[in-house]
């Protein structure tokens, strides 16, 4: 006579040969198989499209990356082009008027102490911005998402060190030897580094870089960060790092404040 197995969890016993489960079992098996697959379809999904020359989108990007395991959402990572955005959509750069670039200094600082990300402005801003920019680190950092496709956990590390480079230690992200150092603390090995870079040179990865931006255009940008919400219906598409509580008004989550695990009292 076969033995009956125990109810648990695992819907794998109903697949052990010689078992006969409850009735119950089963029904609780089921519903746990159907609360998983709603789950998995419940499932928002958020794409951050970014470049590490813009400070507004590093606190977005940071607060984020926070939340990936706050909301249910699925958070892409879009490395972009901003000069091609810019150029693409007619704009210009806000430091171009000088009240804004005057207002932008001290509201970076606020803001940087509020969303507590390192945030320091560099001695030559518009050397670092306009004159060295950031395609050579956006197509490296394009490489390491095509060699990373199953996760973005090195594309996260690797963005992450470009920007404290810029704004925070005030240090060149163009050169090899810089793109070197950015790879290694984020934890590449030597050799992937080295891989990576030729890489980056490459048609391919800078196809992909064009098309990414491209596809930002597709929403309408004139600037980063650009934050676009798959929820139900259709995609929505939000500008600036101060977008949050609209961002978990459209997927249905709530908004804990740019540290969720330190929730302030003023919100």
């Amino acid at each position: 006579m076969s033995q009956v197995t125990r109810c648990d969890s695992n819907d794998s016993n109903l697949l052990n040969f010689g078992t006969f489960p409850r009735p119950h079992c089963i029904l609780q098996v089921s519903c746990a198989i159907l609360r998983k697959h709603q789950m998995s379809n419940s499932r928002k999904k958020i794409e951050l499209f970014y470049d590490v020359v813009s400070p507004y989108t590093w606190l977005a990007f940071e607060v984020l990356c926070r939340y990936r395991k706050v909301w249910n959402v699925e958070l892409k990572l879009r490395p972009a082009y901003l000069g091609g955005v810019m150029l693409g959509s007619g704009n210009s750069s806000p430091a171009s008027v000088l009240n804004k670039r005057r207002y932008m200094t001290k509201d970076l600082n606020r803001l940087a102490a509020y969303m507590n990300v390192p945030l320091r402005h560099p001695s030559d801003v518009f050397e670092v911005m306009f004159k060295k920019g950031s395609l050579t680190a956006m197509h490296f950092i394009t490489a390491v998402a095509e060699k990373e496709k199953d996760s973005d956990r090195l594309v996260e590390n690797v963005s992450r060190e470009l920007w404290k480079r810029i704004w925070s230690t005030d240090q060149d992200i163009c050169e090899p030897v810089s793109l070197s150092e950015a790879g290694l603390n984020a934890g590449l090995s030597s050799i992937e580094v080295e891989e990576l870079l030729s890489l980056a040179q490459s048609q391919p990865i800078k196809d992909k870089l064009m098309q990414t931006t491209q596809e930002a255009l597709d929403y309408k940008a004139f600037g980063f960060p650009l934050i676009v919400c798959h929820g139900d219906g259709k995609p929505q598409v939000y500008f600036g790092s101060d977008r949050f509580e609209l961002i978990a008004h459209c997927i249905g989550e709530k908004w804990l404040g740019p540290q969720p695990d330190k929730p302030t009292s003023h919100l």
